[in-house]
């Protein structure tokens, strides 16, 4: 048992160095580390490669479509502004609470369908107009935004990491992962909008939202809120016709037609049609950059799903159950394992979605230590790493990077924000979930 083991963390050492040290492309250095775990492992060459690309072309298969459907969505929301329209409407409906609680917010809405580094360089200078023109210091409105931007990133499908994860744990059901990560992450962005806050008023300062001038945000023509949010509020709704009609039908055909409807390719592709109501001026044109644009983005993040799928499945040859059969653990190890791993790769090696990836493949064949084999279980580990997977993000981290360039702030300051913004949400974040879920045990 040991040397497996072993195998393991000598593994994830090389991760670490391949893309922190030596800045390697993280798909390569994936594909490299599943050949040494292989060859460790005294897995012959041939079968290794076998395994492997299984692992990678099972990804692109399950998740390739509602990848690249994700994209899409988020593609047209930022060049119709359908952001900014997301971003104008929750600033106008929530002008009775400070400003950094209705930033985190914006960031929890848009980051769903958008990666948070690209949602971040969008909705920058937002944050920088409403610095102005509240005299608020930018400092304190980035941290809202960047931790609210970073809660559903790791959370909330349809991004890779949590989709990445439901594949890797066999979670059949996707809406499940949705509902509860997204409340989570809600509670996340709370504690991310409470800490900005603080900083904000540890500098004297009047954080109300009432004080912005909300007319000058944008003057430009952009789709109403309603029209913006329907892209994604559908497929979270169609999503639920599934589970609802197992629960609330016995007719046959009701609940295959719900179970089509609730698929996620089919709910994710809805939204994608919607997204393409918001494009009002030269559609075809813009639909077809938009599907290049969207191809393009999604070919490096397939390669680093579908490489971590492969390292996932090489690790999981191990057979770990037989060898802790006759070990006894505490099942509030459940939570703690799985954070702990992927808080430990995050902050080494700098990228969630690596940590989200490798983190689900180690956690498989410990479910049933834990006694999480069910759904509902496997959803726990899932917003156990997803929460370790933010903890913490700092120099190695490129999304570090984009917070402090695009808000203008330097190193030392976005350390202090962006970075212990991060780290409180993590600690603050698990305890909250180690609660929930020990009470859960119990009930």
């Amino acid at each position: 048992m040991l040397f497996p083991v072993a195998s393991i963390f000598i593994v994830l050492l090389l991760v670490i160095l391949g893309i922190s040290k030596f800045k390697l492309h993280p798909s390569i250095v994936l594909f490299l580390a599943a050949i040494i775990l292989g060859f460790l492992l005294q897995i012959p060459i041939e079968q290794n490669i076998f395994i492997i690309f299984k692992g990678l072309f099972g990804i692109v298969e399950n998740l390739g479509l509602l990848i690249i459907f994700g994209i899409i969505i988020g593609v047209l929301l930022e060049k119709s502004g359908g952001t900014h329209s997301l971003a104008r409407g929750i600033l106008k409906n929530l002008k009775r609470i400070p400003l950094p609680y209705a930033i985190s917010l914006i960031g929890y809405l848009v980051s769903i369908p958008i990666f948070c580094d690209v949602a971040f360089v969008i909705l920058s200078n937002l944050n920088k107009t409403l610095s102005k023109q509240g005299k608020i210091p930018i400092a304190g409105l980035t941290a809202a935004l960047s931790t609210g931007l970073f809660a559903p990133h790791v959370l909330v499908p349809p991004t890779p990491g949590p989709l990445a994860a439901a594949f890797n744990l066999k979670l059949d059901n996707l809406f499940l992962l949705v509902v509860f990560g997204s409340f989570f992450a809600f509670i996340l962005i709370l504690i991310g909008a409470t800490y900005a806050n603080f900083l904000i008023k540890k500098k004297g300062v009047n954080s109300n939202s009432n004080d912005i001038i909300f007319a000058k945000l944008e003057t430009r023509i952009t789709p109403s809120f309603g029209q913006a949010l329907l892209p994604i509020i559908a497929p979270i709704f169609l999503l639920s016709f599934g589970p609802i009609s197992n629960f609330t039908s016995n007719n046959q055909i009701i609940i295959e037609i719900a179970n089509i409807i609730s698929h996620p390719v089919f709910a994710l592709g809805i939204g994608m049609i919607f997204s393409f109501h918001l494009i009002k001026k030269n559609r075809k044109k813009t639909i077809v950059y938009t599907f290049k644009e969207s191809f393009k983005k999604a070919v490096p993040i397939l390669l680093i799903t579908g490489m971590g799928g492969g390292l996932g499945k090489i690790i999981q040859t191990i057979p770990f159950q037989d060898y802790f059969t006759n070990l006894s653990f505490n099942n509030s190890f459940g939570v703690i394992i799985p954070f702990l791993i992927a808080a430990f790769l995050k902050t080494a090696q700098g990228s969630s979605t690596v940590a989200i990836i490798t983190s689900s493949s180690i956690c498989l064949p410990l479910l049933p230590l834990f006694g999480l084999e069910t759904e509902l279980g496997k959803v726990w580990i899932i917003m156990a790493i997803g929460v370790g997977s933010m903890t913490v993000s700092h120099l190695n981290d490129s999304y570090f990077w984009i917070v402090s360039q695009m808000s203008m702030i330097d190193t030392k300051t976005a350390l202090k924000t962006h970075t212990i913004g991060t780290f409180i949400q993590g600690l603050i974040g698990f305890t909250i979930l180690f609660i929930c879920y020990t009470i859960w045990l119990y009930l």
